[in-house]
């Protein structure tokens, strides 16, 4: 997996006024978690660019004013109109123990039932593991090749050495669904074919019942 170098400075006010001031000069309020106590810093919020605008996962080496460490990103807050970065949270890591992580999921491959006409859905971006940090991919690949109409991708039908999925089994990762409108013809052409081959059997019927109303007559 890459890793993205952030540096930071540390903090010496953790007031809200100050957060925004930092935000203002175009910086993010960021802690470091997992140590013997917590690293309140801030860094540029341009460090983050390849960090939370990407489909892969990162490794983070923090250099904090000299101090460093190698890290996740755990969690990040957005602006909810400008959705300007406001705070980061990092998790400090080493190789000898296992972590969370949430990698980005990739379809490749064509499926069978997109050619047919069908809609390829994806349901879930990324998928939720734990493992040690060697055993960390950038992303996963998801192959969607044989998804005909109705078929779909579960958690529980991956299998990647050195990671346990932390995903319910049965959450879909992608699936082939028909199109509502294509749905609806189809569901009309088969109204009308039964339609058309009840007509014949209904003539049938009425020849069937005259001979015996003309005898009734008699």
């Amino acid at each position: 997996m890459k890793t993205v170098e952030i540096i930071g400075y540390k903090r010496a006010n953790l007031g809200k006024a100050d957060s925004q001031r930092l935000r203002d000069e175009g910086l993010v309020p960021c802690v470091l978690y997992g140590g013997n106590e917590q690293v309140h810093f801030y860094s540029p919020m341009i460090l983050f660019r390849d960090l939370v605008y990407t489909n892969e996962a990162h490794f983070v080496h923090l250099n904090i004013e000299g101090e460093e460490a190698q890290a996740i990103l755990q969690e990040v807050q957005f602006h909810p109109v400008s959705e300007v970065l406001l705070h980061a949270d990092f998790l400090r890591i080493s190789e000898e123990r296992k972590i969370k992580m949430s990698i980005p999921a990739r379809l490749v491959g064509q499926a069978p039932g997109v050619s047919k006409g069908g809609t390829l859905v994806r349901k879930r971006a990324a998928l939720k593991v734990y493992g040690f940090p060697k055993d960390m991919p950038d992303h996963i690949d998801i192959d969607v090749s044989s998804l005909d109409f109705h078929h779909a991708i579960k958690v529980g039908d991956l299998n990647i050495q050195g990671l346990e999925f932390l995903d319910p089994k049965q959450a879909t990762i992608a699936a082939v669904e028909v199109p509502r409108a294509a749905k609806m013809a189809a569901d009309a052409a088969v109204a009308a074919e039964g339609g058309a081959a009840a007509a014949p059997a209904a003539a049938d019927a009425k020849k069937a019942e005259a001979p015996k109303k003309e005898a009734g007559k008699k």
